[in-house]
């Protein structure tokens, strides 16, 4: 184990009183004499090397030192520096995030972290997670102009750990335009103009969304039969979506089609079927 002497060149110089404040929040009742000095020693190097020097910030570092462990807290802090050197990471609003609050988001959401370490790290008050520096009284977020330069900022930035869909979904209710016969498939055109009302904080989606829509043959046949008789039905398409250059915008591939009046109609039979 590390003696406290070991500390890193530059580390934050911090005061026996400061010492005792931020142990105490460490690991309170507990006192400071059981924070194993490579952790106090390893906490205030990272701290110096992402730039933090206050308190509150080395409070954090230091439990997630404590909880993660030297060599996590190094593979953390390596990733950090890594990211940095390539751009580092921007805040929703465009502007850069500090090198320390880099460190932070890179703990906040690491797959390879537990939400018991993470709830541990940023202790949770009135049931809302602290921020890693603040008194633990979130700050209202501002709000975002979303920009061009945002969205191409936070795609630059997601596509850097990118997570997997294991399943993805449509669902197109609509009647349907053109429509071209190609062998045993069917494609089909609609274009969105409603956008529906989103929650507070979102970024509005473009209007005038257009889907190609590809079904079998066989199946589409019953639909569009019921789509001539009947004027006011819509169909209800599912399947896969995909963002297709071939088309030129986004591609259904069906798998599954019906319409609102077909589908009423199987409800009244299953249901008076069933005993």
């Amino acid at each position: 184990m590390k003696e406290a002497s070991a500390e890193p060149a530059g580390a934050v110089p911090t005061t026996d009183a400061e010492a005792t404040t931020i142990a105490a929040a460490v690991r309170s009742p507990l006192s400071y004499a059981v924070v194993p000095p490579d952790v106090w020693a390893l906490a205030r190097g990272i701290a110096a090397v992402r730039g933090e020097t206050m308190p509150p910030p080395i409070r954090t570092i230091t439990r997630a030192v404590d909880r993660l462990g030297p060599a996590r807290a190094r593979a953390v802090l390596g990733q950090a520096l890594t990211v940095e050197a390539q751009g580092g990471l921007t805040l929703p609003d465009g502007r850069r995030r500090t090198p320390g609050g880099t460190f932070f988001y890179l703990v906040r959401t690491s797959d390879a972290i537990s939400r018991e370490d993470k709830d541990d790290i940023f202790p949770r008050q009135g049931g809302r997670p602290m921020r890693a520096g603040g008194s633990g009284t979130p700050a209202a977020p501002a709000p975002v102009a979303w920009t061009n330069e945002i969205f191409h900022a936070l795609a630059r930035q997601l596509q850097q750990d990118p997570g997997r869909a294991t399943s993805v979904k449509i669902t197109v209710i609509g009647r349907p335009g053109a429509s071209v016969e190609q062998g045993q498939a069917v494609a089909l055109a609609l274009t969105s103009e409603k956008v529906p009302d989103l929650p507070k904080g979102l970024p509005a989606p473009p209007a005038g969304t257009r889907y190609t829509v590809f079904v079998a043959r066989k199946p589409w046949a019953k639909v569009a039969e019921a789509l001539t008789a009947d004027a006011e039905d819509a169909a209800i398409i599912e399947g896969y979506t995909a963002l297709d250059a071939r088309v030129e915008g986004i591609a259904v591939y069906v798998t599954s089609a019906t319409t609102k009046r077909l589908q009423a109609a199987k409800r009244v039979a299953q249901s008076v079927a069933t005993p």
